[in-house]
């Protein structure tokens, strides 16, 4: 375990700080950041869409946050990694959140690491600090973007009430399985009993079925219980909920 020896101040200082807390970049397990999430006492009062997946997540993390930010609900949104700035990770209502606040957070966070006894990685710290300006921002929802697999990812102390796999392929062997069988199980670690969870691959690994069957996920899957049809300027949905009829592309 690395303890901390001085106090950053700056966002800089804190990201440099993050980056030397852990011995390691990548630690799978929800053990140790799930104890710092109970000494922050930190319980999201917000329904949590999580989403995850090998390709895609980004940008369906982008369109439930401008859909649901449209209808008039004040959205959280965490993704990663970023591009340009860390604050990208972290929005609410489709803004970065500022450097003080991230700051403000990150010390949240801190203290009670410290008060724990335990060292998180970059990510564990980064999730939890982000939940935390969340939970105090008052927003109405929160969508979470798995930052490894998904069973044994930091996002995933948090229970989904809705739960996404966009796509799932060989992807981070060394850490989630050598075949789609073993990585679907695990990027199906973030079903939860009696939630949505949907599934956007349209050849589904029988592990990521079996893992819904298993947890009483709300299994829906692209093909079976919704899918679409394309034309030059508009397309068709159809789903558990009727049927949409030449709705325009997103832009």
């Amino acid at each position: 375990m690395i303890e901390s020896n001085s106090k950053p101040e700056t966002l800089s200082d804190w990201l440099s700080h993050l980056e030397h807390l852990h011995p390691v970049t990548i630690e799978m397990g929800l053990e140790r950041v799930d104890q710092v999430r109970i000494m922050l006492g930190l319980v999201p009062p917000f329904p949590i869409i999580t989403v995850g997946g090998t390709n895609g997540k980004g940008s369906t993390c982008a369109m439930l946050e401008a859909i649901l930010s449209r209808a008039g609900y004040r959205v959280a949104c965490y993704t990663s990694p970023h591009l340009l700035r860390y604050n990208e990770r972290v929005r609410i209502n489709q803004l970065e959140a500022s450097d003080i606040d991230l700051c403000k957070a990150f010390a949240e966070v801190e203290s009670a690491r410290v008060a724990s006894g335990i060292s998180l990685t970059y990510f564990e710290f980064g999730t939890l600090a982000a939940m935390q300006l969340f939970s105090q921002a008052g927003v109405d929802v929160a969508i979470l973007e798995v930052g490894l697999g998904g069973r044994l990812d930091a996002v995933n102390i948090f229970d989904a009430d809705c739960a996404v796999l966009t796509s799932i392929d060989l992807d981070h062997m060394d850490y989630l399985g050598d075949t789609r069988e073993e990585i679907g199980f695990e990027k199906a670690g973030i079903f939860r009993n009696g939630r949505a969870a949907i599934c956007s691959e349209p050849d589904v690994p029988a592990a990521v079925c079996r893992q819904a069957a298993v947890v009483g996920a709300n299994f829906m899957h692209i093909g079976e219980h919704f899918g679409y049809s394309t034309g030059a300027t508009s397309w068709d949905y159809w789903g558990v909920g009727g049927k949409r009829h030449s709705p325009p592309y997103p832009a």
